[in-house]
């Protein structure tokens, strides 16, 4: 190929260089392989999941009526309109259907590949982002992701750059793949510790015995295990009146939601109420160095633990334990109770039932290990230290990970508006940094 001039490329306007396809069937009377937002990874334009796949979801927070689908021909560029943040644009490889919350371009004046790099450009993806409307559900409009201007090279440039960006993402991708294994083992060993910890004890040596306590298995044989009920008070949260405005002040009791079992310790609160709420709504007041434990939903608040470090009330999805502090330490129970998530989940309301709940009672009937409570302290301590390391690993991981994707951000955005130059294909002009 002849050299590629190594200037900025004609602007043009989205919809002056491709057609959009209106065309829609019923998925009920169509068996061609149907894609979903969720089946377009974010910022990647890669396909998630079986592509061959017919069937079509049922209805999902995208509003998507089940039967409508717009349709879509391979060459075809898939953009995602609804939450556009999300940066969802993917090249079809085959014919198909597709969600209505996808704008579906045939390329007119621009290559595929190219057009999609184009459409996951920063400045691309924030603007269109700015445009949106709806709180709850932000979508564009084509009227305004139309008329947003983007770089129209000649096509063989087109083609050199999005090869060029084919190479170098797909390295990029590659290394922040392997990154994220790397999450993926710091996490496995930061539950392996924790659980041995907590199950085993800080010594090797030390003689075993079976506990009889399915999740628990061999425990140190001069441990015991009792159940929550007799080493701590277990109660539950309450459903609290919102109807009263004057109920939900800033500055009085601190109430707590079920997304606070997320964290490890619990030290802020960023919703109050006034006692007079606390006390007509019967919210408990949970006494600091309690450890709450998540009762509802399918998520996986359900089973999670947190330690409290001030007085709060909490709300129904919610229970505390509140441990004898002079035979169970707050932390030791914490990392028992994570230890014990997986059976938490498996007792939840029937072994996993639809309705996916623990109830005070099962929780006040769980056997725990319950060494003696120097024991408990070294044991709390040791797992401060190794887990800090594990946390600095991981953060450090993140950290590379998200400059790996930075990195491929700029790439993207100098690539397609012409700061690279490229001459026989070949990148020539240095890239971003």
């Amino acid at each position: 190929m002849s050299a590629l001039a190594p200037r900025p490329a004609t602007s043009k306007r989205l919809k002056h260089v491709v057609a959009l396809r209106h065309s829609r069937v019923d998925g009920v009377q169509d068996d061609r392989p149907y894609i979903g937002l969720e089946n377009i990874e974010s910022s990647t334009g890669r396909l998630i999941g079986n592509p061959a796949a017919t069937e079509q979801p049922a209805p999902s927070a995208t509003g998507d009526a089940k039967s409508l689908s717009n349709t879509f021909e391979p060459g075809d560029v898939l953009f995602g309109k609804l939450r556009p943040y999300l940066a969802k644009a993917w090249v079809a490889a085959f014919p198909g259907r597709c969600s209505t919350e996808l704008l579906v371009m045939q390329p007119v004046e621009t290559e595929s590949r190219f057009l999609r790099y184009a459409c996951l450009s920063r400045d691309f993806i924030h603007a269109v982002d700015a445009s949106t409307f709806g709180s709850k559900m932000p979508r564009a409009d084509w009227d305004f992701v139309g008329n947003m201007p983007i770089p129209v090279p000649q096509i063989p440039q087109q083609r050199a750059i999005a090869d060029y960006l084919d190479r170098e993402t797909a390295r990029l991708d590659a290394l922040v793949a392997a990154k994220e294994r790397v999450l993926g083992l710091l996490a496995e060993k930061r539950r392996a510790l924790i659980a041995r910890a907590v199950t085993r004890g800080l010594d090797p040596r030390a003689p075993l015995r079976d506990s009889g306590i399915p999740w628990l298995g061999e425990i140190p044989a001069h441990w015991e295990t009792w159940k929550l009920r007799h080493v701590s008070f277990v109660g539950n949260g309450s459903t609290p009146n919102r109807d009263n405005a004057a109920y939900w002040v800033e500055g009085a009791i601190p109430w707590l939601n079920s997304a606070v079992v997320n964290h490890e310790e619990v030290t802020a609160s960023d919703q109050f109420v006034t006692a007079t709420a606390q006390r007509e709504c019967h919210l408990p007041l949970v006494k600091p160095g309690s450890v709450l434990v998540g009762i509802t939903g399918q998520g996986k608040t359900r089973g999670s633990a947190v330690v409290l470090s001030f007085e709060a009330t909490i709300n129904q999805h919610l229970a505390f334990i509140t441990p004898n502090a002079g035979v169970l330490n707050a932390w030791f129970l914490r990392w028992a109770l994570f230890a014990a998530y997986d059976f938490l989940r498996s007792i939840s309301d029937d072994a996993g039932g639809t309705k996916g709940a623990l109830t005070c009672e099962a929780v006040a009937a769980l056997h725990v290990p319950l060494p003696p409570l120097n024991d408990q302290r070294a044991i709390v301590a040791y797992v401060a230290v190794e887990t800090i390391k594990l946390d600095a690993l991981r953060a450090a991981t993140e950290r590379t990970i998200a400059l790996l994707k930075e990195r491929r951000a700029a790439l993207i955005a100098a690539a397609v508006t012409g700061k690279i130059c490229f001459v026989n294909e070949e990148a020539s002009c240095t890239s971003p940094a």
